[in-house]
């Protein structure tokens, strides 16, 4: 078949630093392309040299779409011709329309004027299309993660797509949306629209992609074609990382002591709907030395829960005790908590944990300044010496500690999460989706440290959304659903069909519907 798109001899540098090396591409008509490799192997660069971010002229080589060679001029020359990029973070603005949102670049008009009847009239069309039922007129804020994934889809279908690149379009969805928007995919590729996938969830890719390309370092190392050859999670895991992972968890010595930190009835109100319970009385034990996982549906509570003790975070109304070494503390604001000795490193790394257009050094000292300060005043050495030690000990990959946060990759920017939690020398640790986004071989990296912590006598409570993730690192998991805990399991007795049947059980008892449930053993 005649390549829709043949990238040829891609290569892409920055101040010195080589992003991309000779790449070669290319996507068929109606074919789903998956592009995989660890973060920072060059994925995203390559595709904003395609998408004309990067203009002709920034880069070595040659892109051929439809047999002629292309020269974007920027994001507009691409989308011309039926290319549309649609980003992890997405570009929908939260106070407009959906309907807005769509044509907000291209709105239909009669006689200069915006013609409101045939927005409205195609919106509906687009979003039946893309299987939403949501009005033209709803709020993008109202809409979850997914439909707004959706949304930004049938954005897409408004520029008449051939070519549609989607950078991560899961790694904030739960399994029914995920599954929702790769069963989209499936059908544009019915119509002859081809996708490029990235994605680090080598199981969606392998149900989906007809080929797989692997970046490592900038380069082309291997391409499968999933409709001719078995494809195995082993080979695409060893082409992206260049070494074997016969242990996906690293192995650790297990040495768990008294309890660190012990909460007592802990109950917390929605902060907007203040009627609402969130959290119900949960009684919650984290010992020294002890990795414990949390785990539980979307909307089980355990980002709740994290944050109502992490200095009511995220609470109204919060009753119970928390003790931390058998002494009872208040935890009535985020300075106190850290005080006492917690930290949280919340799921939205990029919104909540981190100033993306600060430098390493100054996110690594953030919550930590009156180590670095004299008489109220940031000493520079100080700050760059700790900074610089926290690079090394986390094997942070930058070009030095000055360099932007917002330019590192999502592992190196997970590291510089927790570089500045464990400045603050916690006895407690909360990490709410610690791996969230980031690829095989930086969570091997982050669990190694997650062991480090545990081993340096830490309590480390980690909530997850991948059950294989919870079962290969934790000691404990406990099972959260509808804000209370209605399971626990040790180690040995942890399996996902016994924590899904204890999630399934309280599901049925509050009466939910069976459709509920996710598929596939993953919870949320």
């Amino acid at each position: 078949m005649t390549a829709m798109l043949e990238m040829r001899g891609v290569s892409k540098s920055f101040a010195g630093v080589q992003a991309l090396r000779d790449v070669n591409f290319t996507v068929e008509a109606g074919e789903i392309h998956a592009l995989v490799g660890e973060n920072g192997a060059g994925k995203s660069t390559l595709m904003k040299v395609l998408s004309g971010v990067y203009p002709a002229g920034s880069y070595e080589g040659a892109i051929v779409f439809d047999g002629e060679e292309r020269r974007f001029r920027d994001i507009n020359d691409s989308e011309a011709l039926g290319i549309i990029i649609i980003h992890q973070e997405l570009a929908l603005i939260p106070l407009m329309s959906i309907a807005e949102n769509i044509f907000l670049s291209h709105p239909p008009s009669r006689f200069g004027v915006i013609d409101r009847n045939t927005v409205y009239r195609r919106t509906a069309q687009l979003l039946a299309q893309v299987g939403l039922r949501e009005s033209p007129d709803t709020l993008v804020t109202d809409l979850g993660v997914g439909k707004q994934q959706l949304v930004e889809i049938a954005k897409a279908l408004s520029k008449r797509v051939r070519l549609l690149i989607l950078d991560e379009p899961t790694a904030s969805l739960n399994e029914a949306d995920s599954e929702a928007l790769l069963e989209r995919l499936r059908a544009f590729r019915e119509q002859g629209i081809a996708s490029i996938l990235i994605s680090h969830k080598l199981n969606e890719v392998a149900r989906v992609a007809d080929r797989i390309t692997v970046l490592r370092d900038g380069r082309t190392v291997d391409s499968l074609d999933c409709r001719s050859e078995r494809i195995e999670e082993d080979r695409i895991i060893r082409s992206m990382v260049n070494r074997d992972l016969a242990h996906r968890f690293p192995e650790r010595n297990v040495a768990i002591g008294d309890p660190v930190m012990t909460v007592e009835n802990w109950s917390v109100h929605h902060p907007l709907h203040t009627t609402r319970q969130v959290i119900k009385n949960v009684d919650f034990t984290v010992r020294r030395g002890e990795v414990v996982g949390i785990a539980g549906l979307m909307g089980a509570g355990r980002t709740e829960f994290a944050m109502s003790l992490f200095g009511h975070a995220w609470s109204y109304n919060i009753s119970g005790k928390v003790r931390l070494d058998g002494r009872e503390v208040v935890l009535s604001s985020v300075p106190a908590a850290i005080d006492a000795g917690l930290a949280y490193v919340t799921e939205d790394r990029k919104q909540l944990g981190l100033i993306l257009a600060d430098d390493v050094r100054k996110n690594v000292t953030l919550a930590s300044l009156r180590q670095v300060a004299g008489r109220g005043v940031i000493d520079d050495v100080v700050e760059l010496k700790a900074a610089s030690d926290y690079r090394n000990r986390m094997r942070i990959r930058c070009s030095d500690v000055y360099q932007e946060t917002g330019q590192l990759s999502g592992g190196n920017q997970q590291k510089v999460v927790l570089s500045k939690w464990l400045m603050t020398d916690p006895k407690v640790l909360l990490l709410d989706e610690p791996t969230r986004g980031i690829d095989v071989g930086a969570k091997y990296e982050i669990y190694c440290i997650i062991n480090e912590l545990a081993e340096a006598g830490k309590g480390v409570v980690v909530i997850s959304s991948e059950m294989p993730e919870l079962l290969g690192i934790c000691d404990r998991i406990c099972v959260m659903n509808d804000g209370a805990f209605v399971g626990e399991f040790a180690k040995e007795d942890a399996t996902q069909e016994n924590i899904m049947r204890a999630i399934m059980r309280n599901v049925r008892m509050a009466g939910a519907p069976a459709a509920a449930v996710l598929t596939q053993g993953a919870v949320r």
